[in-house]
């Protein structure tokens, strides 16, 4: 029986000076953004905000690696591979999540926005498997809305220019030129996938006697949502956005859509 006390007291004197040395701090996990355009950024902005909210501060218990492909889309398969070669824990992309999907298997990636069912990342919404959650935008009836607004600020007009990036949706443009047809009103499709694309576009609108313009939802068209706002300007359409920062922090004429803080400060959450 003294033996077996000998041998608690030795192994506790043993383990003693280790009782009061200070245990390693876990490594703050690091969030990987992926965005199509440049900052400043608001929804990024309001991401943030979100993480915030939930307790979590950037450079005191996360860090977040960003990268921006400043409208370059063709960027965004080698950004979003710089990012797993980090070995970061999650992914925050949008759209760009197409590009994430391409590179990771396995590393978590939240889409604050878009569809990824016609994206061709989840299966379902219900049952989306994977390694891609977060929230959706359905968005296929706003330009319906977009064209009702057009008619009621401008009952005159008869021919609306759509601007569409080529690289997004086209069911949009489909529902546009239905919901013009119901107005009476004509419309003229401008596809632009380019940033040098938007000067010729503008001018094919006015030789076509366009009276407004819509401009479909698209990140890189969210990317260079300062330049479309002077080129309307210059050219002297009254235009419609998709996206609310044209006109809260562009100057553009009006705008009606998700609003995509929400979206991106509730993306905390799955973060």
């Amino acid at each position: 029986m003294r033996r077996i006390r000998l041998a608690v007291a030795l192994a506790l004197s043993l383990l003693a000076p280790f009782a009061g040395e200070e245990q390693p701090t876990a490594k703050a996990p690091r969030i990987g953004i992926l965005r199509p355009g440049s900052p400043p950024d608001p929804p990024v902005e309001a991401f943030r905000q979100g993480l915030h909210e939930l307790g979590y501060a950037e450079g005191r218990n996360i860090s977040i690696e960003y990268r921006w492909a400043e409208g370059r889309d063709e960027r965004l398969p080698s950004l979003a591979a710089d990012l797993v070669r980090l070995q970061i824990d999650v992914i925050v992309a949008g759209a760009a999540a197409v590009a994430a999907k391409q590179v990771t298997n396995v590393i978590p990636i939240v889409m604050p926005t878009g569809d990824p069912v016609k994206l061709g990342l989840v299966a379902s919404l219900a049952r989306p498997g994977g390694n891609v959650t977060g929230l959706t935008s359905l968005s296929e009836e706003l330009p319906g809305k977009w064209m009702e607004f057009v008619k009621e600020t401008l009952p005159r007009v008869s021919r609306v220019a759509v601007l569409w990036d080529p690289a997004g949706d086209l069911s949009q443009v489909r529902t546009a030129e239905v919901a013009a047809g119901s107005m009476g009103m004509r419309v003229q499709v401008l596809k632009v996938g380019r940033p040098d694309g938007f000067e010729s576009a503008f001018t094919e609108a006015n030789k076509n006697y366009a009276g407004a313009l819509i401009v479909l939802g698209s990140p890189f068209f969210y990317a260079q949502r300062t330049r479309l706002v002077e080129l309307a300007a210059k050219h002297r359409l009254p235009a419609i956005y998709a996206q609310r920062e044209f006109v809260a922090s562009s100057g553009g004429l009006m705008s009606y859509g998700t609003d995509f803080h929400s979206l991106f400060r509730r993306a905390a959450t799955y973060v």
